[in-house]
């Protein structure tokens, strides 16, 4: 198993400036030095269960929702995301993207079917 430490990362990051706090308070509240924070933002460091736990409990969020990319199961956090992202939307832009992603399932949808029917 591979784990993606660039998207673990850049969730942390995307957090930590949600909650308009600097690595060095995040540093501080997770009890690891700025340089660690930093190094794990930017995937340069693999980071231990205890400490993805801190981060997480810093920054008053799930490791779900820092893990999600490493996840296989992780619904629950892309459709909250989603949910989101649409709530400042006009109808106009709720309708364009609803039809984007009709497209983009569309596209899947075949593509599944063309790759099933290379293996017959």
């Amino acid at each position: 198993m591979v784990i993606d430490y660039d998207a673990i990362g850049l969730r942390i990051k995307i957090a930590r400036i949600k909650t308009r706090i600097t690595q060095e308070v995040l540093a501080d509240k997770a009890g690891l030095s700025t340089a660690h924070i930093s190094n794990i933002e930017t995937g340069n460091t693999k980071l231990s269960l205890p400490t993805i736990i801190n981060i997480a409990n810093a920054l008053s969020v799930s490791v779900d929702d820092l893990l999600c990319d490493n996840i296989v199961h992780a619904n629950p956090v892309y459709c909250r995301e989603a949910q989101e992202l649409l709530r400042d939307c006009s109808p106009y832009e709720i309708r364009i993207l609803l039809d984007v992603l009709k497209a983009t399932k569309n596209a899947l949808d075949r593509d599944q079917r063309f790759r099933q029917n290379l293996t017959k």
